[in-house]
């Protein structure tokens, strides 16, 4: 009987002390909450701007020593070079400071990067797309995945360079994010080789130059 009554009351004050502690919580009250886990909440570490004696001029925010050079190389845009952590259209797909997606690829494109966006491409996006972008990589034909997007269909193909920049970076749907697998560089290539995947379908005589069609003829 006495070691019955010890457990009740064992359990009694246990469950005592646990609504003591986490009963109340949720109501209104100018005391803290207790914390179990305070999941870091607060830390020690200083604010932008906030005072700190330990530096000679007070604050908590200091200019890089004088030449610093940045951790990342410059992306060689054809309006110039833009490092990676910059605001800029070549690194977020959009017009700086709007919501609008830039029309043009900002890299220069050429054959060299036509040849790294194949490259890229044939990894990261044929076995869904299909090599040619058409939709009907290894991924449909297995069954893994029951409908891939045609590269080729007319609301991607007048998409602005931007808006499938952003897509290849962040995905979209079932598409995983290919931003931390490709450099900025690699999506402007792979975006830039898709171009002349549509081209090669939709494309006509009439896009050719003289020399290009008297060559054709």
């Amino acid at each position: 009987m006495r070691v019955i009554i010890s457990i009740l009351l064992i359990g009694a004050a246990i469950g005592a002390a646990t609504f003591g502690m986490l009963g109340l919580q949720g109501r209104m009250s100018r005391k803290p909450p207790f914390e179990l886990f305070p999941d870091m909440d607060r830390q020690a570490k200083l604010r932008p701007q906030e005072p700190f004696s330990f530096l000679a001029n007070g604050v908590s925010s200091q200019l890089p020593p004088a030449g610093t050079i940045a951790r990342s190389e410059p992306i060689q845009t054809a309006g110039g070079p833009v490092y990676p952590f910059e605001n800029a259209p070549v690194n977020t797909g959009y017009v700086t400071g709007t919501t609008n997606f830039v029309g043009l690829n900002p890299l220069t494109v050429n054959a060299a990067l036509l040849e790294r966006g194949r490259d890229r491409f044939d990894i990261y996006c044929s076995p869904c797309h299909g090599k040619t972008g058409d939709g009907n990589g290894i991924t449909k034909k297995i069954g893994v995945m029951a409908a891939v997007a045609n590269l080729h269909d007319k609301r991607i193909v007048e998409m602005p360079d931007g808006e499938i920049f952003n897509t290849v970076t962040h995905g979209k749907g079932l598409m995983g994010a290919a931003g931390p697998l490709m450099p900025t560089p690699d999506r402007w290539a792979v975006v830039a080789y898709l171009r002349a995947l549509q081209l090669s379908w939709l494309g006509t005589t009439n896009d050719l130059t003289a020399e290009q069609a008297a060559a054709l003829k």
